[in-house]
């Protein structure tokens, strides 16, 4: 599409997803470091770390939630376990489940790992009982009891020589088995509260548990004794033990003794030392300040850390925060180099960031902002609100934009393009309630718009220095302030000049205001109940609006007038944005439906079910050819324009028809009739297949060649026939060909075979009914065939051997003269010829019925014609015996008086007259039998008059 030329878009297809991956439990990483392995309720996600991408499911067949899972040391193996109390093995490169057992366990499993080998796998459930697996024969090895309450840490001792197991449960005890004996050996106690990991020196001789009692304690494993009791003053999810080999100077390392990383409450990771207790490191997070004590050193759930992982393969450190982020920090300086977003609550507002639409900047059900990589799904996470951030808006640069929350505040945020690094540069507070609308002026980075719950409108100027002034951020003061409406304002918009802004609140209405002192300039009434979105054409002076009674109004600025109504939605129109050059509108709804609109016809183009909620966020990049879209699903989906696409395979596939039905023609005019019936199949072209069958069944050999070219098909093809088939059985005329196709099969295809085709039992459903009816029409035929043939054979011979008895009567009345018809049906042969005029009144109707006899052979089937001679063989022949009762000379006195001109009664012809019609129905009755009729019996029939004819038939 050029740049001067306009193109209506008629489609939107998805180009990418953010969906949760994530909703807490269990989190492994792969040897190698390429992939995260998480659980998500009935699914085992496995997260590419080089796209962000999910890029395997595992999922549970029994839609059970999964309740642990572990991956093999060599990354061959997954092992699930879930409610149901089975273990599932799965090749998770291929999705394959290779095995499934009971898990023996009276209560779910709660924890598992595998030994250094890979052979020996561990599972430790809420009965309280251990269990031991060989993987590789497949059986239990051991069942170890002992423990008090769920067992929810099992490890494996790294030396595999010693075979032994240790474990922990809720009774805070750190229990070692000997797997040689099944017994244990020893309780290490310590903790005063849930142990939540251990980790072991290299060399297998120390251990280090930790315990959300926040303590951290060193284990001589030779002395079973502990060595070292550290304080770390938070409560410990995970802890790490760092690698003897590496370069540690940057985190406080000086000494070859052991040093280990925790991971807690305070969200941050800290290095400590060992042998002398001592925090030599702490984190710090540029993304959000230090973190502060709170209520005896207690950080808020949403900063505390679950979990914590070495990736020694890739030189970094995985942590995971309590709101479901994956952090991945460098391990020789923890600096934050990549994190991803498990979770991400209802999507409030969503928009694109970034000069080139790089990247979008997301407004969920907390107060972190997040700023998403689109390239890499990288996402980077805002704290400056401390309450839920409900609305966002983006200056025309795209490198700033602001946002407002609940906490009455509002924030501006500044995007460094060369490292794509997001700070807050100002922040201005006055409202009395929630902020739940904010708009940015369009020309300039000049001033921002604020809608608030308690019915007044801000508008905050910007100093021109914000963008290079850096250190804390800028303290906004609101130029103007009017209250708007009588209830919350839910949007508001700026015009393409900057000169005008509009208001939508929950009171239905929509109000115009001047930007430069917030004066009234009009207001827009008709919507039945509150408006959710307001938003200015970028080439008209008209204003869309979109309202929870479902429907969506354009607006003049003129007059205030509305223009045009779009209904479609059958519940909450929640957002409107323009497309198109300002000649479409897209909008989104509660009902999780996106629709296109264009706006000259008023007609819904397309809709897309687009999420399984409220769409809240929905945005436009600057080329017009990408949407993005968030829901309170907790997915952000990217549309991409598709017309363009598919405009161009449409064409595509119009070209390729017509390149295929020119070598179809070419192929028919060869008689290729192999590579005709395939090509025409692909085309799926019924009609064509069935015209090349018949071509084929027209040569002499034809029933051979269909043979061998329908067992040539493919199994496809041949599926497609057979679905033809069914389609021209149903048709008297093609029966024959679809019956010897089917024949063709039911010879050289087993049952078994036949039933394994696609659609099989459709076809056969419909072939059955009308075959039957075939087979007994053609049945009916050829009886009837039969009997025509043997009546008239009788009636050859019967006309031979009178021929000699007739030969003087026939001389006599040759001066009658005339071809006449063969044979002349009395339709009352009872009757007898004594009444006067009685016998020609009897050869009127016989004429009267052979003309309507005639007709009906006209317009009948050759079917219907072979039956009505049948009927009229059978009345002959009762008039010929019924006339022979009568005497001679009765006969001959009452057909006298019908062979002169005059006479008779007023209701009989002329004999000219009757004469013509004879001789015309003796023509058709010698036309519609050529074959039936001899030389000798044309003859006789054109010298014979009238009325021998009939003294023929009566005799």
């Amino acid at each position: 599409m050029t740049s001067n030329t306009l193109q209506f878009k008629t489609n939107f297809a998805v180009s990418s997803k953010i969906e949760p991956f994530y909703k807490g439990g269990k989190v492994q990483i792969s040897k190698d470091g390429k992939y995260i392995f998480c659980t998500c309720g009935t699914k085992v996600n496995i997260l590419d770390v080089a796209t962000g991408r999910v890029s395997h499911s595992i999922e549970q067949d029994d839609q059970e939630d999964i309740t642990s899972f572990t991956v093999s040391p060599d990354d061959e193996i997954l092992v699930t376990s879930s409610r149901a109390l089975l273990l599932k093995q799965w090749d998770w490169r291929e999705n394959n489940c290779t095995r499934t057992w009971k898990a023996i366990h009276t209560a779910p499993v709660a924890s598992m790992t595998f030994d250094p080998t890979s052979t020996l796998l561990t599972t430790g459930g809420c009965d309280s009982t251990i269990k031991v697996w060989d993987v590789v024969k497949q059986y239990c090895t051991h069942n170890l009891k002992g423990s008090s309450g769920v067992v929810h840490v099992v490890e494996f001792h790294p030396d595999i020589s010693r075979l032994q197991l240790f474990s922990s449960s809720m009774d805070c005890k750190i229990r070692i088995w000997d797997l040689k004996s099944s017994k244990c050996v020893s309780v290490l106690e310590s903790h005063y509260s849930a142990v939540t990991s251990l980790s072991f020196t290299p060399d297998g001789n120390t251990l280090v548990s930790s315990g959300r009692d926040k303590i951290c304690t060193v284990w001589d494993l030779k002395t079973k004794t502990p060595t070292r009791t550290v304080p770390v003053f938070e409560t410990v999810e995970a802890v790490v033990l760092l690698p003897k080999q590496g370069d540690f100077s940057k985190l406080g390392v000086k000494s070859k003794e052991p040093h280990f990383i925790t991971a807690g409450s305070k969200g941050v990771l800290r290095v400590w030392e060992a042998s002398t207790a001592r925090c030599v490191f702490t984190q710090t997070v540029p993304a959000r300040p230090q973190p502060v004590e709170v209520g005896g050193g207690e950080e808020p759930d949403e900063h505390s850390l679950t979990h914590c992982l070495l990736l020694p393969a890739t030189n970094q450190i995985a942590t995971v925060t309590a709101e479901h982020n994956f952090l991945l920090s460098d391990l020789y300086t923890l600096v934050l180099e990549q994190q991803f977003v498990g979770y991400n609550d209802e999507v409030l507002d969503v928009k694109f960031l970034g000069p080139a639409d790089s990247h979008i900047v997301v407004a969920t059900n907390s107060p972190q902002l997040k700023v998403f990589d689109l390239a890499t799904s990288n996402c980077q996470i805002l704290h400056g609100h401390s309450e839920t951030v409900l609305a966002l808006d983006v200056f025309r640069t795209g490198s700033m934009f602001a946002s407002c929350a609940k906490d009455k505040t509002i924030s501006v945020w500044q995007m460094n393009i060369e490292t794509g690094v997001v700070c807050c540069v100002a922040k201005g507070s006055g409202h009395a309630n929630a902020i739940g609308s904010i708009s940015c002026s369009r020309m300039k980075q000049s001033f921002v718009v604020s809608g608030s719950q308690d019915c007044t409108i801000k508008v905050w100027d910007l100093p021109e220095s914000l963008e290079t002034r850096g250190g804390s951020p800028e303290v906004l003061h609101a130029r103007v302030t009017e209250k708007g409406h009588d209830k919350d304002i839910n949007s508001i918009a700026i015009s393409p000049n900057d000169k005008l802004l509009a208001t939508g609140s929950q009171d239905r209405t929509a109000k115009l205001w001047s930007s430069a002192d917030l004066s009234l300039l009009g207001v827009f009434k008709g919507h039945k109940r509150g408006i959710w979105c307001l938003q200015f054409s970028p080439m008209d002076q008209i204003l869309a609006s979109s309202s929870a009674d479902g429907t969506v109004k354009l607006w003049g600025l003129q007059d205030f007038s509305c223009l045009k109504t779009f209904e479609g939605h059958d519940a909450s129109v929640l957002k409107v944005i323009f497309v198109s050059r300002g000649t479409q509108l897209l909008t989104s709804g509660s009902d999780g439906l996106l629709k296109l609109w264009t706006i000259k016809t008023n007609e819904c183009v397309k809709t897309v079910d687009a999420h399984e909620d409220k769409i809240w966020g929905l945005h436009g990049n600057k080329k017009d050819d990408l949407v993005v879209t968030g829901s309170a699903d907790s997915c952000i989906t990217l549309w991409k324009d598709v017309t363009e696409i598919e405009l161009a395979e449409e064409q595509a596939k119009q070209e390729d028809q017509v390149i295929k039905q020119q070598e179809l023609s070419n192929l028919l005019h060869e008689k290729k009739y192999f590579k005709a019936m395939g090509l025409a199949i692909s085309l799926n072209q019924p009609h064509t297949v069935l015209m090349v069958i018949k071509g084929i069944l027209a040569n002499e050999d034809g029933t051979e060649q269909l043979e061998k070219t329908i067992l040539k098909l493919r199994r496809d093809q041949t599926e497609s026939v057979l679905r033809f088939c069914g389609v021209w059985n149903t048709n008297a005329r093609n029966c024959l060909e679809a019956q010897a196709v089917v024949q063709v099969l039911l010879q050289h295809e087993s049952p078994e075979e036949l039933l394994q085709y696609s659609g099989v039992r459709a076809a056969l459903e419909g072939l059955l009914p009308y075959t039957e009816r075939h087979f007994q029409r053609i049945s009916r035929l050829l009886q009837a065939s039969m009997f025509v043939d043997y009546m008239w054979q009788n009636m050859r011979l019967t006309g031979n051997a009178s021929c000699g008895e007739n030969q003087d009567e026939e001389m006599e009345d040759s001066s009658l003269g005339g071809p006449a018809p063969s044979f002349t049906i009395d339709p009352n042969p009872s009757m007898g010829l004594d009444s006067e005029g009685g016998d020609s009144a009897r050869l009127e109707e016989a004429e009267r019925q052979g003309r309507g006899e005639v007709e009906e052979e006209e317009e009948s089937s050759q079917q219907e014609d072979v039956e009505s001679d049948d009927d009229d063989v059978s009345a002959a022949n009762k008039g010929v015996k019924s006339r022979q009762v009568g005497s001679p000379e009765e006969g001959k006195e009452n057909i006298e008086p019908e062979s002169g001109s005059e006479g008779g009664s007023d209701s009989e012809e002329p004999m000219d007259e009757r004469e013509n019609e004879e001789q015309k129905l003796v023509r058709r009755e010698t036309e519609a039998r050529p074959e039936k009729m001899t030389a000798g019996n044309q003859a006789e029939t054109q010298s014979a008059t009238p009325r021998t004819r009939v003294m023929r038939l009566r005799r």
